[in-house]
């Protein structure tokens, strides 16, 4: 599809500029991806990166440190659990849990609340669903 081609395009040019650079002293280059299988095995030969360093979805633990980091400016009643809350969220990335935390704060809105509850939530959560065939998890709006 026309999107591989410049996908294509994209990774032969940064090969590319990649080849050309000269020793310049404390030059760091960085980049990141969600699709590592993607990535061609020439972008990962030595020398154009030396380390790959993987960040792994949050376990339960980081993921309810999550959660009250992204809940820290919220008036989030007192009974809301995140711990249990984090048993629930098994598999979401630090991102979905910061729009977790964004949608369970909009319910609350909604019904002209300044206090965000359990069941907003357990709301926004059931607004996420996974699609079990491809892993994939897709919002419901």
């Amino acid at each position: 599809t026309s999107g591989d081609a410049e996908v294509q395009r994209t990774m032969m040019q940064l090969l590319s500029e990649m080849d050309g650079f000269d020793e310049r002293g404390e030059i760091r280059i960085i980049a990141a991806t969600n699709r590592f299988d993607m990535l061609d095995r020439a972008i990962l030969r030595p020398g154009r990166f030396d380390r790959l360093i993987e960040v792994p979805e949050p376990d339960e633990e980081g993921r309810t440190r999550i959660l009250e980091i992204h809940t820290a400016e919220m008036n989030v009643a007192e009974g809301v659990d995140f711990e249990a809350l984090s048993e629930d969220t098994a598999g979401f990335s630090g991102a979905e849990l910061a729009s977790l935390c964004t949608e369970a704060g909009m319910f609350a809105v909604r019904d002209d609340r300044t206090e965000v509850r359990t069941e907003d939530f357990e709301e926004a959560l059931e607004k996420v669903s996974t699609d079990a065939e491809n892993d994939t998890r897709y919002y419901v709006y």
